[in-house]
């Protein structure tokens, strides 16, 4: 089911969700690099990259809870705020698969959904409507994958730490992508009923 939002959508640029979200994109390569300097010969900084990534999840609650409280959301802000949240899906999964922490299959499993939402996009353009805003599902399926890449960063750690990361690690990232399909099948399912109440007024 579609989130539906009944506040006033305003153009503002400088808000404070938005300079959140900004914020958050600007984080995107500052934690690709702290991740991957192991694999180029630098000092480990898994810490660091843990903390960027805690930053990120936070932000990414407060932006939209402080949207709605201030009544600050906007056309830019619903495209920050998915952007940004794929963005850093995409840079984490290149950084974990990289370092072998996160299995090849993993990452294909959740880029192929991705590239399925990519397509139903451009079906949509090609009909007139813009992108399908984000539902309960997706939402939810982004909070689980955002909690699951800190801890299954955490399990390369030694002792009962790693340990714990791993084993609450999968345990969200499974959620996380059988959530992020089924909000996927959910655009699908709403595109093609789009698609036909389209072809059946022509």
């Amino acid at each position: 089911m579609e989130v539906q939002e009944t506040r006033v959508q305003t153009d503002r640029v400088l808000t404070i969700p938005n300079i959140l979200s900004m914020a958050r994109l600007v984080g995107v390569p500052l934690f690709l690099w702290l991740i991957l300097r192991p694999v180029f010969g630098g000092p480990n900084s898994d810490w660091w990259a843990l903390l960027v990534l805690m930053l990120s999840g936070i932000s990414d609650y407060l932006d939209g809870k402080l949207a709605r409280k201030w009544n600050q959301i906007s056309s830019l802000g619903r495209l920050l705020d998915p952007a940004a949240d794929r963005l850093y899906i995409l840079s984490t999964l290149v950084g974990l698969t990289w370092r072998e922490i996160l299995p090849w299959w993993v990452t294909a499993a959740l880029l192929a959904r991705e590239l399925m939402l990519l397509v139903m996009v451009g079906i949509l353009r090609r009909h007139g409507y813009p992108p399908p805003q984000v539902n309960f599902l997706g939402k939810a399926a982004t909070f689980n994958l955002m909690y699951a890449f800190p801890l299954l960063l955490l399990s390369v750690q030694d002792g009962l730490l790693g340990t714990l990361g791993a084993i609450f690690g999968w345990a969200f990232a499974g959620w996380g992508t059988t959530l992020y399909w089924w909000a996927g099948i959910l655009y699908v399912v709403q595109v093609r009923r789009l698609v036909k109440a389209d072809a059946a007024t022509d």
